[in-house]
């Protein structure tokens, strides 16, 4: 469209310089007077006569002055080839003429200065000097200056031309532009038309210059392509005479290829937001702007954009442009900052987005070729790694997912899913793994393709939550590959560990329950239909952390066993992996669902295998391929059963007690309990398990029907499902006890729980027994009840079970002498479970002050000292309690006996003996606190002088004593720190037992740990020595548990001396109030 540029003699060039063209245009933009009326009409009258006057000092210049002589010239040249009249009665129009001049003159002049700049070679002795400045390059200020110019074509030569709906109109922009609007003349010559052509002619012509083109298109690009789309495409409304026409075809013609070749050539962003400008943008006033009645654009130019705007999505990175065409407008992107963070969470913008991917253009053949061409850029866009787009651009990519996947379920599903998750499915054991990749080693999927698809699946399902059937179906195939991948990062550290988790809980979520429990049997590998991992594939770690998938490699005959063992740890890990997965699943009942398919699954499996192993007659006339083949029906069986037990052993032991959330599956399960009783009825394999598991199951109905759980009255609908198994289990259940219960409570639920027998009530009230204790008692009171149950039921011959102890739960004072007698004999019962819960029994009542306990203080004291030379833990450690609170009552009087037993050798008390005294004296040392300050001479002198005995375990048990006794003392170790001290430093450097010259280190650390900021004060004298101690240790000590003790040391005493040193600042401020 822009007319090639005229030819210029050689003297215009070399006399006429940038300066004198931009000088010019200064002169042109000079402002006019100074009136300042707030009146409408002297504005104008104001912007008309400044215009004037620039125009006629212009001329003046040019006429007058010799030094523009040469610009005249110039310009005088490009008149002369120009094809518009420069001169109207308009003023408007004659200043924009001289502007579109003075800029065609400063394109020319930048093209010669370009053409004629020759730069020197450069100096290799100064590099760093920078390169000669191109003659045609614009300074700030003139880039100012040039600005200013073109707002002035764009606003006087192009906006008032615009047909209303055409663009943002001039009087919603700026005050100026609302009198610009009312100053400019339509009614004499030129015509609007041809001053539009020849305005955007020009201005084209001049941005084809690259320094002048940015400065025009970054700002004025949406008014050029609103005036090319009115040339180009605004039709006419009846047919013309050639001396009516304003533009010839011709001319038409030639405005539609500039727009094209100027939307190809601009930032694509840029094109598109000033696209849906034009073709929805803000209305325009179609009367006066006072009644504010608005137009919107008409019906062609919304069309053409339209199609412009398709064209814009169909090339090559279109819906990237699109996407940030629309965001950029509002913050994101380029523009960043704050905006963008607003960006993001603007989710209807999205949406829109998203529509519009979605929508299929008119100018498509057909919506397959349209989804084929658009999909894989929209897969890209999960991809981009711009921190400031990303999210917005993955928010743009799941939610046009969606959308294309609800409107266009098919063509989505082809060319949307199926490319993302052709990884999962090329490794599948139903897919065809081509020849030349079943080579061992062979990597099938690498690590990035790997990655990429698993947070591609993340972000589409379970970022965008939209539970669709395309999404739902087209994820299904590839369950046990998803799983098999989620097994395997349990092994180790991955990042996609999460998002396979998140993926597999989502779906078995959304899933239909019927679905949804045939997945998880394909997982766990009872449905070998499922489809699940190729057998050549196998996962392994890759170098950046992710997962890779390869084909296996060959196994010999050598290593069979090998893979026997590989093949059931990984169906172990599996079932294990299974049960993690389902305890996630708890809330939603898919766990409690599960769970009794398996109990079903196991009493089916029961009948099954009872029919198999029935004797049956051999019959020579079976082939051995026949034999063969029941055999292995008859293992896989087995196989079954066994997986099946396994899978109901991991559900007990992951599964919580809120596996069942409704009622509907307690029944299934009573059911499923009951059922499996019948069956062991009708083949006689009843076990004491399952009578147990079945008296459990009627308790738990008995439970509901007791008032536990407020039932409905469709609830007794699910229970009546209970009434056949019930009446067949209180017919043929040899139990009788179980008959009663199971005809009560058949007629408990027929009657809707009007009436209730006894027997229900008693059972219920049981259940609740066995499964909740005592509201408020404490669990110390709880574990004697246990302890002193069990001691009464092993010493009291012929008595009940189920009989309950009444002893330790009574109140102080009720235990009378005949249950104190029998509990000190169980004291010495030669089975050790009635031996240590008497002892534990006994403990609690000195610690809870009885007074029977109390009065035979020394009676206990020798039954616990006699106990602490058994072997079992159990006894001798409940022994060790029960000292330790006898000395907390009364610690005069048997904290004496235990130092001289302590302090006795070893041919009075055995080593471990005197290490369990060690151990209580441990405890009493922590019970008493600040109060074992009246014992420290006897407690020190002992712990001294076990330091010197030669059993190096009783050394290591004296110093551990000694730390925890100097942790208590404070500044009353004063007195002993010189011996303390001088007795750890030569432990810890010459002792030959590695353990004692540990614990050793650890008194010191226990020391400095206790006294904390006292530690100045209390080890003044002998911490330079400790310290020097504690660096002779890190510096040559062999043993690094040692060496971590003295670290451990070094660390509290330098923050001790910090602290010391550099106290905290406290912002505080004395108020004292005088009298």
């Amino acid at each position: 469209m822009a007319a090639p540029g005229p030819a210029v003699g050689s003297g215009a060039v070399e006399t006429c310089g940038l300066d004198q063209i931009l000088e010019a245009l200064k002169l042109l933009l000079s402002p006019g007077g100074s009136g300042s009326s707030s009146l409408q009409i002297t504005k104008h009258d104001i912007l008309l006569a400044t215009l004037k006057s620039n125009l006629s000092a212009l001329e003046d210049k040019l006429l007058k002055d010799p030094q523009w002589k040469k610009l005249k010239l110039l310009r005088d040249e490009i008149v002369n080839k120009a094809e518009w009249p420069q001169n109207s009665v308009d003023i408007t129009w004659s200043f924009t003429s001289q502007a579109l001049l003075l800029l065609l003159c400063l394109k020319e002049t930048m093209i010669r200065l370009a053409a004629a700049f020759n730069p020197g070679k450069p100096n290799p002795r100064t590099p760093e000097v920078a390169p000669a400045l191109s003659p045609d390059t614009l300074s700030i200020s003139q880039q100012k200056m040039v600005q200013s110019v073109l707002q002035f074509v764009v606003i006087l030569g192009v906006c008032p031309y615009l047909m209303p709906g055409v663009g943002v109109p001039l009087r919603y922009r700026t005050e100026f532009g609302a009198v610009v609007q009312d100053v400019v003349r339509l009614d004499v010559a030129p015509h609007a038309t041809r001053r539009l052509y020849t305005s955007c002619k020009a201005l084209l012509s001049v941005g084809q210059h690259t320094s002048l083109g940015s400065l025009i298109f970054c700002r004025h690009f949406g008014d050029i392509t609103a005036g090319l789309c009115q040339l180009g495409f605004c039709p006419t409304k009846k047919p013309l005479t050639p001396m009516e026409e304003v533009l010839t075809e011709e001319e038409r013609t030639v405005s539609r290829g500039a727009l094209r070749d100027l939307l190809d050539q601009v930032y694509q962003p840029l094109a598109v937001r000033e696209l849906l400008i034009l073709q929805g943008g803000p209305p325009q006033s179609c009367t006066d702007v006072k009644t504010q009645l608005r137009c919107w654009a008409p019906a062609w130019l919304r069309r053409l954009c339209g199609q412009l705007l398709s064209e814009r999505l169909m090339r090559p990175s279109g819906v990237q442009a699109v996407v940030r065409g629309i965001l950029e407008g509002a913050g994101a992107g380029v523009a960043g900052g704050s905006d963008a963070e607003a960006t993001a969470a603007d989710w209807k913008k999205c949406d829109l987005i998203a529509k519009i991917l979605a929508a299929c253009p008119q100018q498509s053949l057909s919506p397959e070729s349209y989804y084929r061409n658009i999909c894989p850029q929209i897969l890209d866009l999960f991809h981009f790694q711009d921190k400031l787009t990303v999210q917005q651009f993955q928010r743009v990519a799941t939610t046009t997912f969606i959308t294309m996947s609800r409107e266009q379920p098919q063509l989505a599903a082809k060319y949307l899913l199926q490319p993302m998750l052709a990884p999962l499915h090329r490794c599948l054991n139903i897919a065809e793994v081509p020849e030349n990749d079943t080579v061992p080693g062979t990597i099938l999927v690498s690590e990035e393709e790997l990655s990429r698809c698993i947070e591609d699946v993340f972000k589409v399902y379970v970022v965008g939550n939209e539970p669709l059937t395309v999404l739902l179906d087209s994820l299904l195939p590839v369950l046990g590959v998803l799983f098999s991948l989620y097994c395997f990062t349990k092994q180790s550290v991955s990042h996609i560990r999460s998002f396979c988790q998140e993926i597999l809980l989502w779906i078995l979520e959304k899933l239909e329950r019927r679905k949804a429990i045939s997945s998880l049997k394909g997982f766990a590998g009872l449905d070998k239909a499922i489809p699940s991992l190729h057998s050549l594939c196998q996962f392994r770690a890759a170098t950046q952390g992710g997962i890779m998938i390869t084909v296996k490699e060959d196994i010999s005959d050598e290593d069979e066993d090998e893979t026997l063992y590989q093949k059931l740890s990984s169906e172990q890990s599996q079932v294990e992996h299974l049960g993690d997965l389902l305890s996630h699943c708890q809330a939603c009942g898919l766990a409690g669902d599960f769970f009794i398919f398996c109990l079903k699954e196991l009493t089916h499996l029961a009948m099954e295998s009872e029919a198999e192993l029935k004797p049956k007659p051999f019959s020579s006339s079976k082939s051995l391929l026949e034999l063969e083949q029941q055999h292995a029906i008859l293992v896989e069986s087995q196989e079954r059963k066994l997986l099946v037990l396994q899978l109901l052993a991991v559900l007990c032991e992951r599964m919580s007690e809120q596996i069942f959330t409704n009622i509907t599956q307690v029944v299934d399960f009573v059911a499923a309990t009951l059922q499996r009783a019948c069956v062991s009825l009708v083949h006689e394999a009843e076990s004491t398990v399952e009578s147990q598991t079945l008296s459990m199951s009627m308790g738990l109905v008995a439970v509901m029907l007791g008032g536990a759980v407020q039932l409905k009255s469709s609830d007794f609908v699910v229970l009546k499902q209970l009434l056949p198994l019930l009446e067949k289990v209180s017919n043929t259940y040899p139990d009788p006890v179980i008959q009663e219960l199971a005809a009560d409570l058949r007629i408990t639920m027929s009657t809707h729980g009007a009436f209730s027998t006894e027997t229900v009530t008693v059972a219920a009230q049981s259940t609740l027994n066995k499964k909740d204790t005592e509201g408020k008692i404490g669990e110390q009171q709880i574990s004697c009840n246990r302890y002193t149950e069990v001691a009464q039921k092993s010493s009291q011959t012929g008595q009940e079970s189920n009989e309950p102890s009444t002893t330790a739960n009574q109140q102080s004072g009720s235990v009378t002498t005949e249950q104190f007698q029998e509990l000190l004999l169980s004291a010495y019962d030669p089975q050790i479970p009635a031996r240590a819960a008497a002892l534990r029994t006994l403990s609690c009542w000195i610690e809870q002050r009885e007074a029977k306990a109390l009065e035979s203080q020394e009676q206990l004291l020798k039954i616990f000292l006699e106990n602490l030379e058994h072997e079992d833990s159990f006894v001798y450690l409940s022994a060790i309690q029960g000292v330790a609170l006898l000395s907390d009552v009364y610690p005069e009087k048997i904290l004496v006996d235990l130092l001289a037993q302590y302090d006795s050798g070893k041919e009075k008390y055995t080593p471990e003996t005197r290490m369990k005294v060690g151990e209580v004296l441990m405890r009493i040392v922590r019970a008493l606190g600040d109060m074992v300050s009246k014992y420290r001479e006897p407690l020190i002198h002992t712990f001294l002088r076990g330091v010197k005995d030669p059993d190096g375990m009783h050394r290591a048990s004296s110093l551990a004593n000694l730390g925890e006794l100097c942790q208590h003392l404070d500044f009353l170790l004063g007195p002993v720190i010189h011996e303390v001290t001088t007795c750890l430093i030569a432990v810890a450097k010459t002792d030959h037992e590695v353990q004692v010259r540990r614990a050793a280190i650890h008194v010191i650390v226990l020391l400095l740990r206790g006294l904390s900021q006292k530690a100045t004060e209390v080890l003044r004298d002998v911490l330079k020595d400790l310290y020097h101690l504690l660096k002779h240790v890190v510096r040559l000590e062999s043993d690094d548990v040692a060496k971590l003790h003295a670290q451990l040391a070094l660390e509290e005493l330098d923050e001790i001396m910090r602290n010391f040193l550099f106290p905290p600042q406290k912002l505080e401020k004395k108020i004292m109030v005088l009298p």
